[in-house]
């Protein structure tokens, strides 16, 4: 299986975080911004 090397930049990571935090937020959106999250560089 490959390794996944791809990251999410700090702009985006910040706009999922919004994402999965307002209620208004569809679950599809919810699962995209999830995935973003998944892939941002920990610190």
């Amino acid at each position: 299986m490959a390794r996944n090397t791809k990251q999410t930049s700090a702009k985006v990571a910040t706009k999922a975080s919004k994402a999965l935090r307002d209620g208004r937020s569809s679950a599809r959106t919810k699962s995209i911004a999830g995935s973003a999250l998944s892939q941002t560089r920990k610190k």
